[in-house]
C-alpha cells in the first residue's frame, strides 16, 4: 500500500468536492441566465481543463418544431472570436441534438473520426470558419429532477496543460480524451446546472407573470380614468430615471441614497401601481371634468327651458287678459299712438328682458361651471342667481338652482367639492390596502409603503397620514416629484392644458421653496433633465431672446 499516493488522491478528491460545493453555491446565487450559463461552462471547463465549450438550451416555444438554442460559447485559444446566439433544429444529426433527444452522453476521443453507423456528425464548418480543430469532445445532457431535458453542455479539447494554445497543427499533441471520472463529475455538475437553469426559468416566469399582472392592473386604472391614460407608465419612467441618477451622486445631501437593481424594480412597481386605489373611487367623481356633473347640467338646462317657456306662457296670458278686460281694443289708423298696442308691446318688452336675463344667468352658469379660479364678480352674480325662482309645471315656485348645485358652482378653485376631493384622496389608502394583501417577495416588500407615501409632503401637509420629512420613504419622495411633474405637463386632461416644461419646473420650485417636496431631489431632477426620458426638453431663455 502506497500511503503517500493514497494521501494525494484523498487530497485531490477533497479539493474536488470542495470545488463542487463552491460551484453549487455560485450556481444558487446567480440569477441572470446569461451569467448562469457562462458560469456553468467556465466551471465545467476548469474541472476538465477543456480549451473550449458551449451550452445549448432546449426551446419548446414552438411545439411543432422544437429547437436547440446556441446560448454561450467559450474558447481559450481564440478569445477574440465572438459567438452569436442562434437556433438549430432538434434532430439526432448533430452531437448536441442527439444528446438532447436520447439523454445519453457522448465521450468522443476524436470527433473527426466517427464510425459511419452513428446518426450524428460534427459540424466541421464551424472549425473552418474560425480556423480551429476539434478533437476530443464531451457532450452531456442537462436534465432536471423529473428527467426533463433542459439543455446540453458540450466540452471541447481536453488539454494536457492548462496554459497551452490549441491550433490545427498541434491539436493531436496537446489534447487528450476525457476520462470516465471526468464524465461522471461533469454529468453530476450538468444535472445541478439544469436545476439552476430551471430555477432561473421559473423565476423569470414568475417575474413575467407579475409584470403581466402589473400591466393589467394599470389597464384597469386607465379604464376607470381614461383622462389619465399613460400617467402610471410615465410616472414609473420618471421615478426610475431619477432613482438611477441619485445612485450616481457623490456629494451633497443625497450622496448616501443608493438603490440596488432590485430596489429600482421595487420603486418601478410602486410607481406603476401608485394610483390603483382609484378603482375604489366612484366613477362619476373620478372622471368629473367640470363642477357640475353632466346629468346635473342637463337637468338645469331643462329647468331654464321650462322657465323660459313659462315666461312666454305668462306673457301670452297677460296679453289675453288685457284684451278681455279692454274690449274696445280695435286698432284704428291714426296719427295718435294706440294705447292698447303700447300696452301689448310693453308686455313683450318685459318678456324679452326676462328672457335676456335668463340667458345671461345661463352664460354665467356655464362660465362658473369651468374648473378655474372664480373672481369676486362672478361669485357675487352666482349668489344672485341662487335667489332666482321659476314656476314649475305643478304651479309651485321653486329655486332655479338648488342648494347642492349652487354649492358646486361656488367651488372657488378646481372642480371638486371638499367631500369629492376627500373621496379622490382616499385612493391612496385604497392603493395601500390593496397592495399590502399581495405576498410580496423580500426584494419587493416595500412596494405598498412606497406607494402609500406618494402624496405626503415634507412639511406634513400631505395626505393621508400627514407624514413629515424622513418619515416619508425616499422612494416616495422621488415618486412625488415624478407624479406632480407629469400631472402638470400631461396634455391628456380635458379640464386643463399641459404646461411647458419650464412652467412645470417653476411650480415644482415653488413647492420646494415652501418645503412641500425634496429640494435636493428636485435640483437633481432638473440638473440631469430627468424629464428627457419622456421626450421633453427644457427651453433655455437667453438674454438676447429675452
Amino acid at each position: 500500500m502506497n500511503t503517500p499516493e493514497l494521501s494525494n488522491e484523498y487530497v485531490t478528491r477533497a479539493e474536488l468536492v470542495e470545488e463542487l460545493l463552491d460551484i453549487g453555491a455560485a450556481l444558487s446565487s446567480t440569477y441572470s441566465l446569461g451569467e448562469l450559463l457562462s458560469l456553468i461552462l467556465t466551471k465545467s471547463r476548469e474541472l476538465t481543463c477543456s480549451d473550449a465549450g458551449s451550452v445549448y438550451l432546449v426551446d419548446h416555444n414552438d411545439e411543432e418544431v422544437p429547437k436547440l438554442l446556441f446560448k454561450v460559447a467559450q474558447n481559450d485559444s481564440l478569445p477574440q472570436v465572438s459567438f452569436q446566439e442562434f437556433a438549430i433544429p432538434l434532430t439526432p444529426k448533430s452531437l448536441a441534438g442527439y444528446v438532447a433527444l436520447t439523454g445519453e452522453s457522448l465521450n468522443l476521443p476524436d470527433a473527426y473520426a466517427l464510425p459511419p453507423t452513428v446518426p450524428y456528425q460534427l459540424e466541421r464548418s464551424v472549425d473552418r470558419d474560425i480556423d480551429y480543430s476539434t478533437r476530443s469532445v464531451l457532450v452531456l445532457p442537462m436534465q432536471n429532477r423529473q428527467g426533463e431535458m433542459i439543455g446540453v453542455l458540450q466540452l471541447i479539447n481536453r488539454k494536457t496543460q492548462a496554459d497551452v494554445v490549441v491550433t490545427p497543427e498541434n491539436v493531436t499533441e496537446v489534447t487528450q480524451p476525457y476520462s470516465e471520472w471526468e464524465e461522471r463529475i461533469v454529468r453530476s455538475l450538468a444535472s445541478q446546472a439544469a436545476i439552476s437553469i430551471e430555477r432561473n426559468h421559473l423565476q423569470e416566469s414568475i417575474e413575467n407573470l407579475f409584470e403581466g399582472f402589473v400591466k393589467a392592473s394599470v389597464q384597469v386604472i386607465e379604464a376607470r380614468d381614461p383622462c389619465t391614460f399613460g400617467h402610471s407608465e410615465r410616472v414609473a419612467e420618471l421615478t426610475v430615471r431619477l432613482s438611477q441618477e441619485a445612485n450616481t451622486v457623490k456629494t451633497g445631501p443625497i450622496r448616501d441614497v443608493k438603490f440596488s437593481v432590485r430596489q429600482i424594480q421595487e420603486v418601478r412597481y410602486a410607481a406603476l401601481l401608485h394610483d390603483f386605489g382609484k378603482v375604489g373611487v366612484p366613477e362619476a367623481i373620478l372622471v368629473k371634468q367640470k363642477k357640475l356633473y353632466p346629468s346635473q347640467l342637463e337637468v338645469i338646462r331643462h329647468r331654464f327651458a321650462l322657465a323660459e317657456r313659462t315666461m312666454e306662457m305668462e306673457c301670452a296670458q297677460n296679453k289675453f287678459r288685457y284684451l278681455i278686460e279692454h274690449p274696445s281694443h280695435l286698432h284704428r289708423d291714426s296719427e295718435n299712438a294706440c294705447s292698447h298696442c303700447q300696452e301689448l308691446q310693453e308686455l313683450d318688452r318685459e318678456l324679452q328682458e326676462k328672457i335676456a336675463q335668463l340667458n345671461n344667468y345661463w352664460k354665467l352658469l356655464l362660465e362658473a361651471n369651468e374648473p378655474r379660479i372664480l373672481a369676486e364678480e362672478p361669485l357675487a352674480r352666482l349668489r344672485e342667481l341662487s335667489q332666482q325662482i321659476y314656476r314649475d309645471v305643478d304651479g309651485q315656485l321653486k329655486p332655479l338652482i338648488d342648494a347642492d348645485e349652487i354649492t358646486q358652482l361656488l367651488i372657488p378653485k378646481g372642480n371638486l367639492t371638499p367631500e369629492e376631493r376627500l373621496s379622490i384622496e382616499y385612493h391612496v389608502t385604497h392603493t395601500y390596502e390593496f397592495l399590502k394583501r399581495i405576498p410580496w417577495t423580500r426584494d419587493l416588500k416595500d412596494v405598498p409603503k412606497i406607494a402609500f407615501g406618494h402624496h405626503e409632503k415634507i412639511d406634513g401637509s400631505g395626505y393621508p397620514r400627514g407624514l413629515k420629512g424622513n418619515e416619508i420613504p425616499i422612494q416616495a419622495q422621488i415618486m412625488t416629484i415624478a407624479d406632480i411633474y407629469d400631472a402638470l405637463t400631461a396634455g391628456d386632461r380635458p379640464y386643463k392644458r399641459g404646461l411647458p416644461v419650464e412652467s412645470a419646473l417653476r411650480i415644482l420650485r415653488e413647492e420646494a421653496i415652501h418645503n412641500k417636496i425634496n429640494a435636493d431631489l428636485l435640483e437633481l431632477f432638473e440638473h440631469r433633465q430627468v424629464f428627457s426620458v419622456l421626450g421633453h426638453s427644457q427651453e433655455v431663455v437667453t438674454l438676447e431672446s429675452a
